[in-house]
């Protein structure tokens, strides 16, 4: 059987109706009331003229045939109930990130083709700037007393109550329905990536080929515990993770990202609602929360994973977390919004993970694409899955096709990382395809010399790129934060970088920030750390004269 996400969440919410489902600072509401308000959202929606056009059959892949919602939200509890309403009435949410430009917003409202926006009221001047003559429903959710609702705008608690007497007219929602991610990546312009909902269960939010609604009722009641999703739902890993726990009964926990990321408030929260599971972004969200713990040690005994992904997480981040929570497993997770999670390595106190140890269809294809390598191949290939993967790029047929190809007969997606696997079939990753610099004839990964630059004791972040280069073509620059207080000579940094890699990879430049260039969620912003390597200064010493 395969399942759209409307259903597997009324299986979940008949299993558990009075059970916490989402809270968020002092909101707190189950999965029976999200049930009923996602409904009135539906009809609201519905009624509204929003939903399925065409069906997927009368469909090309890279086509969506369904009506886009964009959301223009802080994480709150209604992020998750427009998203759940949308998928009821058979309508596609999708993401918008807030801190672009108008001129972003726009662009990426009329890429996708956007016939509804659900957005903050706080973030009125925004949206009202990116409407412009545009004819769109609207709903919005009241967060600042002193921001008014746009003209036309419905309020987002009166949507939740419509009347839902007409409710056995909503839709027939089904397994082909599309479930929407945009992504921006580190590098590029957003592209929405179209998931079938059947898919992205199985891919990404805790389904599983022999799912039945038993199978789902028992695992509700049993429960996970309380996951806490502290990166912005705006970004796909966000979801997934929110997504995965309410698909088995789990209590989520949102962090209030109007703010700048506050760990002491993660920690605290984390404690305060005896959390199981949180999930971060790397050494941006480690090492602060790691600073937290250490100046005030709080009670996170009923925690017992820690999530990381969307970002480099360095290996003595995860030690340090270890050594103040030795009874936790931090499970470093890789995928993508074109692949969902694919790779996993689990540590623990008494281990560290050498890999990553592959999902279900997590394969390494050759380097010209044609095979998938087996354990012990030698060879730098691609990091890819097979079997539930998209069915492409929104609208857009030449890259749907390079990104998604056929290999013998099967649809794969190629997310853009060079990788190789180990004799013991675990996967090595290299890095984003994009972000390798060749200097001199030599490719540098920039993931590789980043973490290696992060061990530096009075390092706090560091990002590398390839900077143009007279001599080599190419030259590795490194962007880097350093402790407050500390002084460091760009030669110093080059020298330790030796001792791990190999010469041609240390870095030849080096530039220094007060604060370190990164999107919200975390990811790197290798676009600005371009832009201040223009800035580096010579790591070599001169030749002799």
């Amino acid at each position: 059987m395969e399942w759209s996400l409307s259903e597997v969440q009324d299986v979940v919410s008949s299993a558990v109706p009075e059970r916490d489902m989402l809270v968020w600072k002092n909101v707190r509401r189950t999965y029976g009331e999200v049930a009923s308000r996602s409904r009135g959202i539906a009809s609201f929606l519905a009624a509204s003229g929003i939903g399925a056009r065409r069906e997927r059959k009368d469909l090309e892949r890279w086509q969506c045939g369904q009506s886009p919602v964009a959301l223009i939200l802080y994480n709150c509890p209604e992020y998750i109930e427009a998203m759940m309403g949308c998928f009821r009435a058979r309508a596609v949410p999708f993401n918008v990130n807030h801190h672009y430009r108008p001129a972003e917003v726009r662009e990426l409202l009329e890429i996708v083709g956007a016939e509804a926006v659900i957005y903050h009221r706080s973030l009125n001047g925004l949206v009202r700037e990116v409407l412009e003559d545009r004819d769109l429903v609207l709903i919005d959710v009241e967060d600042d007393p002193a921001a008014p609702a746009l003209p036309g705008s419905t309020n987002f608690e009166e949507a939740a109550q419509f009347d839902r007497t007409g409710e056995a007219a909503l839709p027939h929602v089904s397994p082909d329905d599309v479930y929407l991610v945009c992504t921006g990546g580190t590098t590029g312009s957003p592209k929405g990536v179209v998931w079938r909902q059947a898919d992205i269960f199985v891919a990404a939010m805790g389904g599983s080929e022999l799912t039945t609604a038993d199978s789902l009722t028992a695992g509700a009641q049993a429960g996970v515990g309380a996951w806490f999703a502290a990166p912005p739902l705006m970004h796909a890993a966000a979801q997934w993770t929110v997504f995965g726990g309410l698909h088995s009964g789990a209590t989520i926990v949102l962090h209030d990202d109007r703010h700048p990321f506050d760990a002491v408030t993660i920690v605290e929260t984390a404690a305060r609602e005896r959390v199981s599971l949180i999930a971060i972004v790397g050494d941006a969200y480690a090492r602060p929360i790691i600073e937290a713990l250490r100046r005030n040690p709080v009670d996170l005994s009923s925690l017992r994973r820690i999530g990381t992904g969307g970002a480099t997480t360095s290996v003595d981040s995860k030690r340090a977390l270890l050594e103040l929570l030795p009874h936790v497993t931090v499970v470093d997770g890789y995928g993508a919004s074109e692949t969902g999670g694919m790779a996993f390595g689990a540590n623990t106190s008494g281990a560290m993970s050498k890999g990553f140890s592959p999902a279900a269809g997590a394969v390494v294809l050759s380097a010209d694409r044609s095979r998938i390598l087996q354990a012990g191949d030698q060879e730098i290939g691609w990091a890819a899955r097979r079997g539930r993967v998209p069915l492409g790029y929104l609208d857009d047929r030449q890259t749907t096709e390079s990104t998604f190809p056929v290999i013998d007969g099967e649809r794969v997606a190629v997310p853009g990382d060079r990788a190789m696997i180990e004799l013991d079939g675990t996967i090595r990753l290299l890095g984003r395809d994009s972000m390798v610099v060749n200097t001199g004839g030599e490719k540098v990964f920039v993931e590789e010399v980043e973490q290696v630059l992060c061990r530096h004791p009075d390092v706090v972040d560091a990002l590398v790129v390839g900077r143009p280069s007279e001599r080599f073509g190419q030259e590795v620059a490194a962007v880097v934060q350093l402790r407050p207080g500390a002084a460091v000579e760009p030669g110093e940094l080059r020298e330790f970088v030796t001792k791990s890699l190999a010469r041609f990879k240390a870095p030849r430049s080096v530039a220094f920030c007060d604060a370190m260039g990164r999107h919200p969620s975390g990811k790197p912003d290798y676009q600005w750390a371009l832009r201040a390597a223009a800035d580096a200064v010579s790591a070599v010493d001169p030749a002799p004269i």
